[in-house]
Order: C-alpha cells, then sequence, then structure tokens
C-alpha cells in the first residue's frame, strides 16, 4: 500500500525547499493541498507522463496558480520531464518552473493561471469543449471523447466576480464532469478573511445547480477519495468539494496564518517542519520508496493504451470521423479553407456591398462556418447586435438530463449566449482553445473589451486562437453616447503584445481580417467593427490587405498624373472619409496617397522594405481614426484627425460634424500639414 503520509509531506518539503531557495514563492498552500493533490492525482486522474498531449487524458487546472510548486511536485513526483534541478531553478530566469504556471513552458501544464478566478473559468470552457466533442463525435459503442476536468481552487479565486460569471454557466450548461475541488482554509495575503468573505459558499453554489459535497476533512485522503468517487457519479451537475485545510499545514509557527502565504518558511521553521512532520530527510531529497508511490507512468501508459485501442477500434468503423477528430485536436484547418476565404473575399469584391463591418462580420462567418465545424461563436447577450451567428451555427442548448440538444438535421448548438458576461466569456474561450477542437469566438461592443481585457491578455500570453469580436467601435454608434463610444479602446488592445487587432474599412477587408484570424494558430486576433453602414472602397488588387496596411489609391486614381505629396493613413469607417478628401484634395490639385490600414499590429511585422514603400519617407503622413489621436505618433505622423475626450449622445451624422470627422476637416488637416512642411 502506498505511503500517503510521506506522499503528501514529498510536496510539503518540495514547496518549502524551492520556495526556500528562490527566496520568493507561496508555500503555505501547497503545504496545505497536499492531501488533496494524493487523493486526486494518486487515486483518480488519468493521465500519461510520458505522452502529456493525449487526447482523451482528464484536464488538471491550478487555478490558485500561486500555488505552482504544488503543480510542479506533482509532476516531477509522478514521472513528466520535470527533472529535479528545474525545481531547484524555481522562479528563476528560463527555468521551466516559472513563479506561475505556464503552457506550453512545463510539461503536463493545461493552462496559463495566477490571475485568480481565471483558471476555474478556463476549467469551465474545457468542460463544455469535452462535452460538445462527445456529442459531436462518440458513437455508439466508440466513446473516444471521455474524461473529467479537475480544478483546485482558493478564497481569492471565488472572491473575485469572474468566478460566478463561470460557476454560473457551468451549472446552466449542466457540466456533470466539471469537479472543483475548494481549498477552505480561510486565509489570503491580509489575513483570516471572515471580515470581508462572509459567503455561504455551499448555498452559492447550489444556486448555481452545483452539486456540493462537504465540508471534507482536506488532509483526509480517504475522505476526499470518497468525495472524488462520488462527485464522478454526477450526470447533469457540476461538483463542488469543499475541503477544510490548514495553510502550511505542519509549519509549527506559520500554519494558519498569513505568514505562511506569499514569502518563504525560514531555514529555522523548516527544519521545525521537517521535525514536525517526521521528515528526516534533506533539502530536495526524495526517498525511492515516495517515488515508487507517486510514479504514475505505467499507469498512465496503460489508460492511453486502453483509449488507442478504442480509437483505433472507431477510426475502423467510421474512418472520416476518426480522421476528422484527429485533424481538429492537432489544431489544423483543412486544405479547402483557402479556396473559402478566396471565394469569399472575390464575393465582396463583386457585390461591393455599402453595408456596416459587423454585417460584413456576419457575411463572412456564413461562409466560414460552414466551411469549418470546429467554429463555436458566441455573443455576451448581444447576438442581435454583434451579428456573430448564422445560419451553421444553432443555438447551444441542453436538456433536462444535460445531453447536448440536436438540431432536427442532427447538428449540435455551435452559438452560444453567454449572457452580460464578457469577462467570463473570454475566459472560457480561452479554455475550449485550450482543450482543443474548437476555435471560439465571441462578440460584445467593444467599450465592454475592458471588463474582458485581462482574459484577452492571457490568451496572448498563451499564444492561442481566439477571435474577439467587436462591434460599435467608435462614436458612430450614436445616440447611445460615452458610456458606449469607443475612444480609447482601439488603441489600447494595439498595446497587448501578440494580439492582432483588425478594424477592417469594409467587407472585402473584414474578410480578409477574418481569414487572418482563422489562420494565426498562435495569437488571438481582436476584430473592431462598425454600427454604421460604410461604402466598399473599390480595391485593384487585395493581396496586401493581409499584411495589414496597403496603397489604397494613388492621385492618378482621382485624375492627378502627379506623385503623392502627402499620405492619409486611416482604418475601419474612416477609410471613406479619407478616399472623399482625396478626391477634394485633388479638385484643388493636391495629390495625395490613401493608405488604408485594417491593422496596425500585422502591419508592424512587416519587412522594412514593404513598410517604407506603403509609407514613404518625406511626404507628411495625417491619420484619420475615431479614437485618441497619441497612438499615431509612432508612425511619424504630421498631423491626426482623432478624438481626444469622451463623446457625445446624438445621431452619428451630428457627431461626427461635431467631431470633425468630416472630408472638408480631413482636407483642412493635409493643407496646413503640407504647409508646415514647406515653410
Amino acid at each position: 500500500m502506498p505511503n500517503t503520509p510521506s506522499m503528501a509531506n514529498a510536496i510539503r518539503a518540495l514547496a518549502m525547499d524551492a520556495v526556500q531557495q528562490a527566496n520568493s514563492g507561496h508555500p503555505g498552500a501547497p503545504m496545505g493541498m497536499a492531501e488533496m493533490a494524493v487523493a486526486l492525482w494518486a487515486r483518480h486522474l488519468r493521465h500519461n507522463p510520458a505522452h502529456p498531449q493525449w487526447a482523451n487524458r482528464d484536464r488538471f487546472i491550478l487555478s490558485n496558480g500561486h500555488a505552482s510548486m504544488l503543480m510542479y511536485a506533482l509532476l516531477h513526483l509522478t514521472g513528466y520531464d520535470l527533472p529535479m534541478q528545474e525545481l531547484k531553478n524555481f522562479r528563476q530566469l528560463h527555468s521551466k518552473t516559472a513563479g506561475h504556471p505556464e503552457v506550453d513552458l512545463t510539461p503536463g501544464v493545461e493552462t496559463t493561471t495566477g490571475p485568480l478566478g481565471q483558471g476555474i473559468t478556463n476549467a469551465v470552457g474545457f468542460a463544455l469543449a469535452e462535452k460538445l466533442l462527445a456529442a459531436e463525435f462518440n458513437r455508439p459503442g466508440h466513446t473516444i471523447v471521455d474524461h473529467h476536468t479537475y480544478v483546485f481552487l482558493g478564497d481569492g479565486c471565488l472572491m473575485e466576480g469572474i468566478s460566478h460569471e463561470a460557476c454560473s454557466l457551468a451549472g446552466a450548461w449542466k457540466l456533470g464532469k466539471l469537479i472543483a475541488l475548494y481549498d477552505d482554509n480561510g486565509i489570503s495575503i491580509d489575513g483570516q478573511i471572515a471580515p470581508w468573505f462572509a459567503d455561504n459558499t455551499a448555498e452559492r453554489f447550489r444556486a448555481y445547480q452545483w452539486n456540493v459535497i462537504g465540508p471534507v476533512d482536506g488532509h483526509d485522503v480517504q475522505a476526499l477519495d470518497a468525495a472524488i468517487a462520488q462527485a464522478k457519479q454526477s450526470q447533469g451537475k457540476p461538483t463542488l468539494i469543499i475541503c477544510k485545510t490548514s495553510i502550511g499545514k505542519g509549519s509549527p509557527n506559520r500554519q494558519d496564518t498569513a505568514k505562511a502565504h506569499g514569502e518563504p518558511l525560514g531555514a529555522e521553521e523548516i527544519a521545525l517542519v521537517r521535525q514536525q512532520l517526521g521528515w528526516e530527510h534533506g533539502p530536495f531529497e526524495i526517498p525511492q520508496s515516495v517515488y515508487a508511490d507517486w510514479d504514475a507512468k505505467a499507469k498512465g501508459q496503460a489508460a492511453e493504451a486502453a483509449w488507442q485501442k478504442t480509437f483505433d477500434a472507431y477510426a475502423q468503423a467510421h474512418p472520416e470521423l476518426a480522421a476528422e477528430f484527429q485533424r481538429r485536436m492537432a489544431g489544423e484547418l483543412p486544405a479547402s479553407i483557402h479556396q473559402t476565404i478566396v471565394d469569399t473575399v472575390v464575393d465582396a469584391q463583386s457585390k461591393g456591398e455599402k453595408v456596416a463591418t459587423r454585417k460584413a462580420s456576419q457575411i463572412a462567418l456564413e461562409a466560414f462556418t460552414k466551411a469549418l465545424p470546429e467554429l463555436l461563436g458566441g455573443s455576451a447577450d448581444l447576438t442581435g447586435s454583434n451579428l456573430t451567428n448564422t445560419s451553421s451555427t444553432p443555438a447551444l442548448r441542453m436538456d433536462a438530463q444535460g445531453q447536448v440538444v440536436e438540431t432536427a438535421e442532427g447538428q449540435i448548438g455551435r452559438h452560444i449566449n453567454y449572457g452580460v458576461r464578457e469577462f467570463g466569456m473570454a475566459a472560457i474561450m480561452n479554455g475550449i482553445a485550450l482543450h482543443g477542437g474548437y476555435i471560439p469566438y465571441g462578440g460584445t461592443f467593444l467599450t465592454f473589451s475592458d471588463y474582458s481585457r485581462n482574459a484577452i491578455r492571457m490568451a496572448a500570453l498563451m499564444k492561442r486562437r481566439v477571435v474577439h469580436v467587436f462591434t460599435h467601435d467608435s462614436i458612430g454608434l450614436g445616440e447611445d453616447g460615452p458610456t458606449h463610444q469607443s475612444i480609447e479602446h482601439a488603441a489600447s488592445l494595439r498595446l497587448i503584445p501578440n494580439l492582432d487587432v483588425w478594424r477592417p474599412a469594409d467587407t472585402a477587408e473584414t474578410a480578409i481580417a477574418w481569414a487572418e484570424a482563422l489562420l494565426q494558430k498562435d495569437r488571438p486576433s481582436a476584430l473592431l467593427l462598425s454600427r454604421q453602414a460604410v461604402p466598399y472602397a473599390p480595391k485593384k488588387d487585395v493581396s496586401n490587405i493581409k499584411r495589414g496596411g496597403y496603397i489604397l489609391s494613388e492621385p492618378k486614381d482621382v485624375g492627378l498624373d502627379q506623385p503623392a505629396q502627402a499620405v492619409i493613413l486611416a482604418t475601419g469607417s474612416e477609410v471613406c472619409l479619407a478616399l472623399e478628401a482625396q478626391k477634394r484634395l485633388a479638385e484643388r490639385k493636391v495629390p495625395v496617397r490613401v493608405v488604408s490600414m485594417p491593422s496596425t499590429t500585422a502591419f508592424d511585422r512587416q519587412d522594412t522594405k514593404y513598410k517604407n514603400t506603403v509609407l514613404p519617407a518625406g511626404l507628411p503622413r495625417i491619420a484619420v481614426e475615431m479614437g485618441v489621436s497619441d497612438f499615431w505618433w509612432k508612425y511619424g505622423c504630421a498631423a491626426v484627425v482623432g478624438i481626444d475626450r469622451y463623446g457625445e449622445s446624438a445621431p452619428a451624422a451630428d457627431l461626427f460634424e461635431f467631431f470633425g470627422f468630416t472630408p472638408d476637416n480631413v482636407v483642412k488637416t493635409v493643407q496646413a500639414a503640407l504647409k508646415r512642411a514647406h515653410a
């Protein structure tokens, strides 16, 4: 029989030793959750250390990511490619043991956690993806998708508002294979949480339609084991297991205090812990008997081999489905997508429609959702405004037993009503993308990107393909006024590294923006779309649109056989404004080039030669965008027609006139810039 006390104490020892050596970190939570880890990882979690990415593994998310040494100790002890030297290098430059767990850095880590509440929310996305894939791919006698999503979370995760958004949805979606173990230790950084966290957590989760088990003694492996086994029997409800624990368990002077949370215990206290636990081994020393008890390699390989046998039989019976499942789990698009892109762009060019770019987005989505069954859309209670639904994406619904409802044609729901939960939606989409099998996209108004910003940042940090559809992108939304009118948001999103931001001008640019968002496997994208209709801008060539910025119109296109004297840069709905200004300047014998720049982020990645071709040196540059002007000075602009104050409530046409977004004002600004250049 495994020596469970020694297994738990090995986690405690590694956690306190690594934090002490780094002189930085959080020893208390790993020490307090050690028995929770033994119960789950040694008795229930289905995983294979030799192949961390096999498709039907259980997913484990450490939502309270500051407890990262718990995760690293588990990965090391169970046999993942995480040698002891990496634990000794905890929190050091280029180590695989970062301060908070990072996906793709450490084998076995499913998602990057640290910002509290987002781990449990990612987990809801993982569990939803599992449920939808099972409904889509499993066949009678052939169950290839069947795994659990387990989460450890703490008080901080439950205090963060996003946990309410996510856990409410988990209950509504009846995610029976989602099991969360709550480290209920009553301590946070500021001390005993009772004065500021008085929730009845059990009743809160019952109200969400979750099963609630406990409180359970979080240091009793047998009780925890039984609770997890009970949770696994749930058919139509997620489960919360409340585990009463002591932070810093085993520390004579730090246990149950905030001092155990976020700082090393100190050499003297560590010596006392070893004495109290009866742990007679030195720093980073684990006896072979403990390694043997923890070793999950043989069990993991057997579990994967059994699944592979199941999958092989499935592939024999359903070869096309098996190939499709493998393609989607690998995140590869079908070869036919390139023709779909061409056809969609050609169609946009030939029709030349005057529509809002939010409508142009829906037109493109009609083609892409038909071609890509992995596209999983949604909206934060703004479907009719964001236009994220298509004829190929019926609404996601669950029946009373928690099964995914199918349409008469046998389709499962592919458009999610997230409700008014922008932050939750964004982090759930991250979980869906991390799980694999789907490409998630979701919509809300651009001004509400503030709510979801940290989850957008996490998608960029994790290099995951998630698409954010942000409509109502400027003062052009009109009467709703400054609370809803985006001023600083485009510039703010462009500051997030590894996030592609697109603000297309018409149907063709919107189709290409969507195509690029789908083709980019290692970054999220944000599409900023207008409420108001915009005309199609005629183009001789669309090949450079994907480069983020391109020459749209030269002086000769408006009747002037002269080289340009200035360049007008514009994005989105302001491109038509720039083109009209170009015509009026031509009437005054002032030749200018118009550059459409739907994505500054994509343009900035281009080589210097191309960028200098589009924006040649020596020509004054005038940017036109309904947003803060500060952003545009990076391109060496001589002037910016922008807006550096909040908007007003009025019809859009009145606002454009009031704030100077008119052809005449652009003409005036260009002429003034040329005058200064020639002075």
